[in-house]
């Protein structure tokens, strides 16, 4: 139609050739988030009780995950959960086509780090399960998950949207409120708050406890906070919410060396 590259490069998020590279980031941003959540308890019970203390085992996948949204957060959006993706595209900020295939790649992620670490270790402990805790209830923990996950989809729905004019730093609220569930919400129900890091290992050991707790609990929750998101800021859809939910891969990020570097403008003489 003859419109300028800055305006067409816009779109390029349509454009089904970057869509390998968003699934691809997307499955490996859930297999280093699973590789640490599920790893540290099976290096625990490998190596006796306090061989990961039982901060560290908390507040780890909270780094891993603040890491991974810093690193290539731009080139998918960094869902890295389920429950974020269907909150994403029931904000507007993301298309729900494209939610399918997303949810695919964090199950697959989470696969394959329960698998390698099951390798690596054995089924050690619980192998990865999130379970409740003694005297919990699967309904219970459930609620818990539906509480906690609010929390952690309200934090990411209110970074992203550049409300708070938080910025990069979104990594760092988002990785803060998970350390912070988790210290106080482990040991109810788990504190996954996302799906594809407890259902991976569920998935490969086929042991179905208290399963539907860690799918149901997380994408009530997701809802729960899109609702909050529509009374404290109105309609979504943004800019700022779409470039967080969607990356900015074709609009700020072009491959190959810089051509500026390439070909240099001519010193004046």
């Amino acid at each position: 139609m003859g419109q300028p590259n800055s305006v067409t490069g816009a779109f390029d998020f349509w454009n089904d050739h970057y869509e390998g590279r968003r699934l691809f980031s997307e499955l490996l941003g859930t297999f280093m988030l699973v590789l640490v959540a599920v790893g540290g308890g099976m290096v625990s019970a490998h190596f006796g009780g306090d061989a990961i203390p039982y901060g560290a085992k908390v507040v780890s996948p909270a780094l891993m995950v603040a890491a991974v949204i810093l690193f290539m957060g731009t080139v998918s959006g960094a869902h890295l959960n389920p429950a974020v993706s269907v909150a994403f595209a029931a904000r507007g900020d993301f298309p729900w086509k494209r939610v399918p295939a997303y949810i695919v790649a964090q199950f697959l992620g989470a696969i394959l780090a329960t698998l390698l670490l099951w390798a690596f270790l054995g089924k050690e402990g619980s192998a990865g399960l999130t379970l409740p805790g003694s005297g919990i209830s699967t309904f219970s923990a459930m609620l818990w998950e539906v509480v906690l996950t609010t929390g952690l989809v309200s934090v990411i729905l209110g970074t992203a949207s550049g409300a708070q004019q938080i910025g990069p730093l979104a990594a760092a609220a988002v990785g803060s409120y998970i350390a912070l569930a988790g210290l106080w919400g482990s040991p109810v129900s788990g504190a996954s708050m996302n799906p594809a890091r407890s259902l991976g290992p569920v998935l490969v050991k086929g042991d179905w406890t208290a399963w539907w707790a860690d799918l149901v609990g997380p994408l009530v929750g997701a809802f729960i906070a899109v609702a909050f998101a529509y009374v404290l800021r109105g309609a979504g859809g943004g800019r700022s919410g779409v470039a967080a939910a969607q990356g900015t891969l074709g609009v700020e990020w072009h491959p190959g060396p810089d051509p500026r570097q390439q070909n240099p403008p001519a010193s004046a003489e």
